[in-house]
């Protein structure tokens, strides 16, 4: 795609902002690249923007002429504890949309209180790797559509950044440990390790809620990654999800930030 040099507003000694790629921008200083701005979808379709910039007036000149191209609406997420990104997000019109509390989750089942813990009679932990791809694809399906169709899937659930092919909802199924009950399953926790283990979803059958199923889930992952030498993993919950909350902290899971996801 050719360069696309954005000057509205721009003095002689200001920043010059170019289109590079597609959503992608550059700020140039006498053809020194002193800030970048990104956008990229997510696989909800939303669009989400990021800038890359040392000083306020480059990061004003990146976001005019991204938002001048750019169709709304527009997502961002920012760390909470960066107050200084936050403001100028906000300076550009961006306002708070959901709050994501970051947990580090003990793995010692002795500080989780989740050394006792057992499946509900009829149901049984199936380790990651073990699940039929079928059937975990259903109840990912189900459990998504319970959830949109009540306090809706992406308003409440940890944000998912993965890319994967369109329609399909799991990344990679020897991921997930499920709870099954003879002819389906009930429930699924999906573990990632990569630097360190992360919890990305948690999540039960809406009829098969207040069981135990997700403690037990918890329990079986946790127990696993504190065997294999892991004391802590990570986990995201959306502040007003108070199951999720609940869940987290109380087995043990302490607040270690929190992200804002702001929409313009």
């Amino acid at each position: 795609m050719d360069a696309k040099p954005f000057t509205t507003g721009l003095s002689e000694n200001s920043a010059l902002v170019t289109r590079v790629a597609d959503r992608h921008w550059h700020a140039l200083d006498d053809d020194l690249v002193i800030g970048r701005g990104y956008a990229e979808h997510r696989p909800d379709g939303r669009l989400f923007v990021s800038v890359d910039a040392w000083h306020d007036s480059t990061f004003d000149r990146l976001t005019e002429a991204m938002l001048a191209e750019l169709p709304a609406p527009l997502y961002t997420v920012v760390d909470e504890a960066d107050a200084e990104l936050t403001a100028r997000w906000r300076r550009t019109g961006f306002r708070v949309r959901r709050r994501e509390w970051e947990y580090a989750v003990p793995t010692d089942p002795r500080v989780t209180g989740l050394e006792e813990v057992l499946p509900p009679p009829g149901v049984t932990i199936v380790p990651a790797g073990k699940a039929d791809e079928d059937l975990l694809r259903a109840v990912d399906r189900a459990i998504r559509d319970e959830v949109e169709s009540t306090v809706g899937w992406w308003q409440s659930m940890p944000a998912e950044v993965l890319p994967r092919p369109e329609g399909d909802t799991i990344v990679d199924p020897s991921k997930y440990a499920v709870a099954a009950a003879p002819d389906r399953y009930l429930g699924l926790i999906r573990v990632v390790t990569v630097r360190r283990p992360r919890i990305g979803l948690v999540a039960v059958r809406a009829g098969e809620q207040r069981r135990g199923i997700a403690r037990s889930l918890l329990a079986h992952s946790l127990g696993a990654l504190h065997r294999s030498g892991f004391d802590a993993a990570w986990a995201e919950a959306q502040e007003t999800n108070r199951a999720a909350v609940a869940l987290f902290e109380g087995i043990g899971a302490r607040r270690m930030g929190s992200n804002l996801e702001l929409v313009r």
